[in-house]
């Protein structure tokens, strides 16, 4: 039991990271897509 607590608490951290990486990109890509429409003014 103490095992499998464990593991989800690392499959918890592990979703945690990847949405804070998801989450990052999709701000980058936004900023990069708001220049692009700024600049084609």
């Amino acid at each position: 039991m103490h095992v499998l607590s464990q593991s989800y608490h690392g499959l918890g951290l592990l979703v945690r990271l990847n949405w804070d990486r998801a989450l990052t990109g999709f701000a980058i890509f936004g900023a990069l897509a708001a220049g692009a429409w700024l600049a084609s003014l």
